[in-house]
């Protein structure tokens, strides 16, 4: 399986219908390829806040229609990184009421949208996605010739649960779309690496390139195989990584060292223990000298 992660950097100068035309350029040239994946919010940058509800789209928005023409003439699944949603549908929890979602989106080589995420785990603790952007509740995966890919996207990669159900799901290739800041980067490397081997699969890891908002980019987009290994790795400026994978080493890996079966399921926290509290008793004052 051949996989190409495009590194696309946000520029500030760049009009979003400009960085949308370019892209899908980018895409028809991995013509060849079977997965293209872009990274996150790579239309407005991710952490471009302000731009967020200005230039949020319906699911079927520009964006959507851009890269499933895209899609299809290249002839290559595309996970198309994600864009800011705006919920017109009346499918989620605010009912159809405008409210924003981190959403990536997946299509056949036929141009269909095979699959829709909304990023779980939003970043920014209380501002910026955590406050402007509703959260995700539903797993994703994908099954593509070859493997099932399952879907994450950037701050989702700290946290090693999700992926654990995806691979319950039957993910076998995990790919992750990112608007990672520079200053965090070894944090990148390290948590890619980590979810491959924890679930011995394959981590294809996207981010951009360029700043978004004033917030340098890591770029350095990553393929790992399920032993840890790098494949891959791009540097800090925009550039199509690709890499030839074989989507047997995930059995294989599994069968050879088989960890997983060794999970224990179902574990809880014993009570928290809660020590009686004792009276403090102050020293006795000190004898009077002489005394």
């Amino acid at each position: 399986m051949r996989a190409s992660l495009i590194q696309i950097a946000v520029d500030e100068d760049e009009s979003v219908d400009a960085r949308r035309l370019r892209a899908a350029a980018l895409v028809r040239e991995q013509a060849g390829a079977d997965l293209v994946v872009l990274p996150e919010l790579w239309t407005t940058g991710a952490f471009a806040y302000d731009d967020f509800g200005r230039e949020a789209e319906p699911l079927q928005g520009p964006t959507y229609r851009a890269m499933a023409e895209a899609a299809r003439d290249a002839g290559v699944w595309l996970h198309a990184g994600s864009i800011p949603e705006r919920d017109v549908s009346g499918g989620g929890p605010g009912a159809g009421d405008g409210t924003l979602y981190n959403t990536s989106l997946v299509f056949s080589p036929s141009g269909e949208l095979a699959a829709s995420y909304r990023k779980i785990h939003r970043f920014g603790f209380d501002k910026g996605e955590a406050v402007l952007m509703g959260a995700g509740r539903e797993l994703v995966t994908v099954r593509l010739p070859g493997t099932t890919i399952g879907v994450a996207t950037c701050y989702d990669l700290r946290f090693p649960e999700l992926f654990r159900a995806l691979v319950d799901a039957g993910a076998e290739t995990l790919v992750v779309s990112a608007g990672w800041p520079e200053r965090r980067r070894g944090h990148w490397t390290l948590l890619a690496r980590a979810r491959a081997v924890e679930n011995q699969a394959f981590v294809l890891a996207c981010a951009t390139a360029g700043t978004h908002a004033g917030v340098p980019q890591a770029g350095h987009s990553i393929v790992v195989d399920p032993w840890g290994e790098v494949l891959a790795e791009a540097g800090p400026d925009e550039e199509v990584l690709t890499v030839d994978l074989d989507p047997a080493k995930v059995s294989t890996t599994r069968e050879q060292f088989p960890a997983l079966k060794d999970r224990v399921l179902g574990l809880q926290a014993p009570p928290r223990q809660v020590w009686p509290r004792r009276r403090f008793s102050p020293p006795p004052p000190p004898s009077p000298r002489g005394g």
